[in-house]
């Protein structure tokens, strides 16, 4: 091949590889811009006063967790909708107007989908501080989601949180919540005794639903045997 073929070979290769360089690096800009636009816009949505704008936050960020472009911000905002009228209250004449458990439900369920060491945080604060079950429940299921239980701090609170509803407002979605949650963090904890304990007094309340009652003595029985299985194992 003659000298002057090759560099026009090269040249073009050149261009080529320029303009495909230029084009991954708009690309990359545009994507940026867009994930920077999305963050304003939910954190503005998050910090309006208007329940519907919080709920539309809600759409946002359970559309960016599913398509996987989740930010800090997004996070930072969701946290925070957790805990609107808990954490975060505003008043008028001394009523709270952002008293919305249902945006605290949904905050709840998707911090299970963000299993770091602040959503985990911040699901136990609304978990003990909450008083509507279905946000109580939304909070332990995604604590048992994300699965960190570092010196038993969850499952300890998940205990609490059972014997506190057990005697205040026995709810069979609760408990269930509760069984799943521990069937999960189950594999990391130290001391079992008192969640086998609150498992134990699930599955002998009658005021929970057979089948909440049947599930725990399941769990019991499976959690027991796994026991029995190491003990087993460390003696040989």
């Amino acid at each position: 091949m003659k000298l002057s073929k090759i560099l026009a070979v090269g040249t073009s290769l050149i261009l080529v590889s320029g303009m495909a360089f230029a084009q991954r690096s708009q690309e990359t800009v545009e994507g940026q811009y867009m994930q920077n636009a999305e963050d304003v816009i939910v954190t503005e949505l998050t910090a309006s006063p208007d329940y519907d704008n919080k709920l539309l936050a809600l759409q946002y960020i359970e559309n960016a967790i599913n398509s996987g472009r989740t930010s800090d911000d997004m996070v930072t905002s969701l946290r925070s909708l957790a805990g609107e009228g808990i954490t975060t209250k505003s008043r008028t004449n001394g009523r709270i107007m952002n008293n919305y458990p249902d945006v605290r439900k949904k905050a709840c369920e998707l911090l299970g989908q963000v299993p770091t060491e602040e959503s985990k945080n911040t699901l136990l604060q609304i978990a003990t501080e909450d008083v509507e079950p279905m946000v109580v429940s939304a909070a332990v299921r995604s604590l048992g989601d994300i699965g960190i239980n570092d010196n038993d701090e969850v499952v300890n609170t998940i205990t609490f949180i059972q014997r506190r509803y057990a005697a205040l407002n026995p709810t069979s979605s609760l408990a269930l919540e509760i069984l799943f949650a521990y069937e999960k963090l189950a594999p990391s904890v130290e001391n079992k005794q008192p969640m086998i304990e609150s498992i134990g007094a699930i599955a002998a309340n009658y005021r929970y639903t057979r089948s909440v009652r049947t599930y725990a003595l399941n769990l019991l029985d499976q959690i027991q045997s796994g026991d029995s299985s190491d003990n087993s194992d460390s003696e040989e």
